[in-house]
């Protein structure tokens, strides 16, 4: 999954950064209002973590621009202010969660798979998709009850993939879950990952899962469409 983090107090910004990228999160962190809605011009995000206090545009003022243009990402306020009125003005806006400073890191992390997961429909952490099993929250991956090891940006792929379900999903798309945009690799690294991926889950006669739809992209759904290689 790709959040954005605005925070304007640097050393913040960076651990939080840090500790997201190392749970397996593609990151990217800004520090004001005006360069969030840039980023959020230019990809798509599951998730946004916003403090209130920040120059130029403050965390209320985004949150009220993007839920009047009809964005729904979910956003998790980080913010100082702990007062009852400044909980329910952000909640108000349009706000998912609230998180006061300082704070716990696994709370952090619990609260964002949990407002995640409510915007997929889902009351646990656990994505199944015929004897597919995959556990966003341990990063487990398991078919007909066998394990399966995965490297982090496969996980991230697949993740992203059982979210979505059914959904036939770009390159564009792949590319925006496990790259910030200071990544510069090619971009046939998407196939890469995807053949690695295919025979992983897909392998020692098992049927068919991920499929590649020509021209457009890729799907996992159990049943295989017109189309597909």
């Amino acid at each position: 999954m790709r959040v954005l983090v605005a925070e304007d107090a640097k050393d913040m910004n960076r651990l939080i950064v840090k500790t997201l990228t190392r749970a397996g999160y593609s990151v990217d962190g800004c520090y004001n209002g005006e360069e969030a809605l840039d980023f959020l011009a230019g990809a798509e995000y599951d998730a946004i973590l916003l403090d209130v206090m920040m120059p130029k545009m403050d965390g209320y003022a985004l949150l009220e621009k993007l839920r009047s243009q009809g964005m729904d990402t979910p956003v998790l306020f980080l913010t100082a202010r702990d007062a009852i009125s400044d909980r329910v003005k952000g909640l108000d806006l349009g706000a998912d969660d609230y998180l006061v400073k300082p704070f716990d890191f696994e709370e952090l992390l619990a609260r964002i798979r949990a407002m995640t997961r409510k915007k997929a429909g889902k009351r646990s952490n656990v994505f199944t998709l015929g004897d597919l099993q995959v556990d966003a929250q341990s990063h487990t991956v398991t078919r007909g009850g066998q394990e399966i090891n995965l490297l982090p940006k496969e996980f991230t792929i697949l993740e992203y993939m059982i979210r979505n379900q059914g959904t036939v999903l770009s390159r564009e798309q792949l590319e925006n879950q496990i790259w910030n945009y200071e990544h510069s690799g090619s971009s046939n690294n998407i196939d890469v990952y995807i053949s690695k991926l295919r025979k992983k889950i897909d392998g020692d006669g098992q049927s068919r899962l991920l499929h590649t739809i020509r021209g457009v992209g890729w799907v996992l759904r159990t049943e295989e469409g017109k189309g597909n290689t």
